[in-house]
C-alpha cells in the first residue's frame, strides 16, 4: 500500500472521532514555548529592546500588540493539536482563527476614519515597514523549524497543507511577538497590515511547505 493511499484510509477511519491525545498537546505546546522564546531572544539580541517602556503609552501599545499575537497564536495552536491527529482536520476552523485579524482591521478602519486623511499613510506605513516585513518573517525561520520537528515527530496529519499552514500562523504570531519589543511603530492600522500581513505570509509558506515537510 503507497503511503498516500494509508494516509487517507486513516483519515476516513477518524474522521468521526479524531482520535484524543492530551501528551501531544502538551508536547506541541512546549514546542511553540521554545519557539516563541528563541524569537524573543534572536528579536532582542539582533534588534533591541525598545526604549519608554518605563511609561504608560508604550506599554499599552505593546500589550496590544502581545494581545495580538498571542491570540493568533493560541488559536493556532489550538487547532495545530487537531490536524497533527489522522482525521483531526475536520474539526479545525480556519474561519475561527482569522477572528484576531478581523478584530485588528475593523480596530484599524475606526482609527483611520477618527484621523484626518493626510495622516493615513503615516499610520499604515510607519517608519519601519520594510523591517517588519523582514523582520518577522526571518525570526519566524527558528520557531517554524522547532514546530515543524515537534509535529513530524509526535502527529501524523492527513491533511499536510493545512497543518503546514497552522505551523507557519503559530511561528508567524511567536515571531510577531517577538519583533513587539523592538517596534517603535505604534498605530493600530500598522499593526493590522504589517503584523497581520507577515502573520499571513507566514502562514502561505507554511501551507506551501507542509506537504514536503510534515509528510509521513
Amino acid at each position: 500500500m503507497k503511503t498516500d493511499e494509508l494516509i487517507g484510509l486513516l483519515g476516513a477511519s477518524f474522521e468521526r472521532e479524531p482520535v484524543g491525545a492530551p501528551w501531544m498537546t502538551r508536547r506541541l505546546a512546549l514546542a511553540v514555548a521554545v519557539g516563541a522564546t528563541a524569537a524573543l531572544c534572536l528579536a532582542l539580541a539582533f534588534l533591541g529592546l525598545r526604549p519608554g517602556l518605563t511609561e504608560v503609552r508604550p506599554l499599552l501599545v505593546l500589550a496590544f500588540k502581545f494581545s495580538f499575537a498571542a491570540a493568533v497564536g493560541s488559536l493556532a495552536l489550538r487547532y495545530l493539536v487537531r490536524a497533527v491527529r489522522p482525521g483531526g482536520e475536520s474539526r479545525v476552523h480556519l474561519g475561527v482563527a482569522a477572528l484576531p485579524f478581523l478584530v485588528v482591521a475593523a480596530l484599524a478602519c475606526v482609527s483611520l476614519l477618527m484621523a484626518p486623511t493626510e495622516h493615513w499613510h503615516g499610520m499604515v506605513s510607519g517608519h519601519t515597514w520594510l523591517e517588519c516585513l523582514i523582520s518577522i518573517p526571518v525570526i519566524a525561520v527558528v520557531p517554524f523549524a522547532v514546530v515543524t520537528w515537534a509535529v513530524r515527530r509526535f502527529g501524523a496529519p492527513t491533511d499536510l497543507v493545512r497543518a503546514g499552514a497552522l505551523v507557519g500562523l503559530s511561528a508567524g504570531a511567536v515571531s510577531a511577538l517577538g519583533y513587539s519589543l523592538h517596534c517603535m511603530d505604534d498605530t493600530v492600522p500598522f499593526v493590522a497590515v504589517w503584523y497581520g500581513g507577515t502573520i499571513a505570509m507566514c502562514t502561505l509558506v507554511g501551507a506551501l511547505l507542509g506537504p514536503r515537510l510534515l509528510r509521513w
